[in-house]
């Protein structure tokens, strides 16, 4: 289903036919295809949606089909009253999906940061697909190399909007993963700032920097990403752990979320 922006007919086609070859059957919702200015339908429709495959015991896992802006607007309302049906799915996105992996995780479901079905229109975006079916058929060679415990994997623009909302995942002892996509380094550092001032990023293990493409500032910052995480990990008295193979793109791999009972 499409939580955010319209999914593309010929995107749906392709992953379709790639998981059919591997003996996989995926059904896209119609609502993917929906349009609602911005969205992929209304907020109600989205979140129909949601619930209907939530509830279907048929349906094994649910892929966001795609990113963009939107599941915001319906993720607090998706944590509410979940369907029995739902505790034995996994659900997989990333990017503005970010926000209801935050709030599916808080009511106990096992979610997962990893590729999404409109990624196959990325360069090299069949790997992408492969990885995250991979991943759906049990191949831990789909997960992020560096996962050593709990962890989570934000877009810093959603983590930073999540963070103090119901939304907000409990981070003890955890590692956080960030990535970026076409930001100017300010405004990196100003949602670094943002995040690392909330009471919950004291909680967390260590940060590590996923890949951030950045956008070119109007004059030189003085500084690079790595050193802006660094600045602001330091501040918080949060460890910097490094470098992680996550990002806005078809080489993305899979952090799932530590489970937890709701």
């Amino acid at each position: 289903m499409a939580p955010s922006c319209p999914l593309k007919r010929e995107a749906a086609d392709r992953v379709t036919d790639i998981a059919a070859a591997r003996g996989h059957e995926l059904a896209i919702h119609p609502q993917c295809f929906l349009e609602d200015g911005h969205f992929a339908g209304s907020d109600a429709a989205r979140l129909a949606a949601l619930r209907e495959v939530m509830a279907d015991e048929s349906v094994e896992a649910v892929w966001f089909a795609r990113g963009g802006y939107g599941s915001n607007r319906i993720a607090e309302a998706a944590m509410a009253d979940v369907p029995s049906a739902a505790w034995s799915k996994t659900f997989l996105g990333y990017s503005d999906g970010g926000f209801l992996l935050a709030g599916l995780h808080k009511a106990g479901l096992a979610v997962a940061h990893g590729p999404m079905v409109q990624d196959v229109a990325r360069d090299g975006g069949e790997a992408a697909i492969g990885r995250a079916l991979d991943w759906f058929e049990g191949n831990g060679e789909a997960l992020e190399p560096g996962l050593d415990g709990p962890a989570f994997a934000f877009n810093l623009v959603v983590l930073s909007s999540l963070m103090g909302t119901p939304l907000e995942p409990d981070f003890t002892s955890a590692e956080l993963l960030i990535e970026e996509l076409d930001e100017e380094l300010y405004r990196i550092d100003r949602f670094l700032f943002h995040v690392s001032r909330q009471p919950g990023f004291a909680k967390v293990r260590q940060l590590r920097l996923g890949r951030v493409l950045e956008r070119a500032n109007d004059r030189p910052f003085g500084s690079d990403v790595e050193a802006v995480a660094r600045r602001w990990c330091a501040e918080a008295g949060v460890s910097f752990g490094g470098r992680a193979d996550i990002g806005h793109d078809a080489h993305n791999r899979i952090v799932p979320f530590p489970r937890r009972h709701a």
